[in-house]
C-alpha cells in the first residue's frame, strides 16, 4: 500500500515508461492473433492494461481521460500508445489533488472495500502481471521484449554477460 502520493507518482513514471516501451515494440499484424484459446491476444492484452488505469481508478473518484471502452476493438499500436499515454498522463495529473491522508480513504472495488493506498498498488502490480504475459505472446511472434525489472534476454550482452539458456 502507498502511503505517499509521491512515492507512487516516482513508480509510475518508472512502469508507465516500461508500459509504453513494451507496446512500442509490438506489430499490429500480431494483435489480433491467437497462439492458443486459453491465450490472450497481445491486442486484447494491451488494451486492458490500457483501459484498467481509466477504470480502476475512476472507481476512487478520480476523472481519467481516455476510451471509455472495455474491450480491444482492432486498434493499432500507435491507438494504443497514444491511448495509455493519455490516461497515464491524466492519471498523474488527477493525483496532483490528492494529499497523502487521501490514499486512506476507503472505496468500492470490485465488491470489497480497498483503500486508495492499496488500488493504487494494485493497479501496479497489475500492469506488471498483463505485461508479462504480453512479453511471453510477443516471444511467441518473434518479437524482442524490452526490460523492466532485469535485462531482456537480447540485452544480456550490454551487460558483459552471456544470455541465460
Amino acid at each position: 500500500m502507498y502511503s505517499k502520493v509521491s512515492d507512487f507518482l516516482h513508480q509510475w513514471k518508472y512502469e508507465s515508461a516500461g508500459t509504453l516501451k513494451l507496446f512500442g515494440m509490438m506489430s499490429d499484424e500480431m494483435l489480433d492473433k491467437k497462439i492458443h484459446e486459453r491465450i490472450r491476444s497481445a491486442g486484447f492484452l494491451s488494451w486492458h492494461i490500457t483501459h484498467t488505469v481509466k477504470e480502476m481508478m475512476e472507481k476512487t473518484g478520480l476523472k481519467i481521460e481516455g476510451k471509455d471502452q472495455q474491450d480491444y476493438s482492432g486498434e493499432t499500436v500507435k491507438e494504443i500508445c497514444d491511448c495509455y499515454k493519455q490516461s497515464s498522463e491524466s492519471l498523474v495529473r488527477e493525483l496532483a489533488n490528492w494529499k497523502d491522508e487521501d490514499l486512506l480513504v476507503e472505496t468500492e472495488m470490485y465488491g470489497e472495500k480497498w483503500k486508495r493506498g492499496v488500488t493504487l498498488d494494485i493497479l501496479i502490480k497489475h500492469q506488471a502481471h498483463h505485461r508479462g504475459q504480453l512479453e511471453i505472446v510477443m516471444r511467441y511472434y518473434g518479437l524482442k521484449v524490452t526490460s523492466v525489472y532485469g535485462p531482456a534476454f537480447e540485452e544480456w550482452a550490454t551487460y558483459g554477460m552471456e544470455a541465460m539458456k
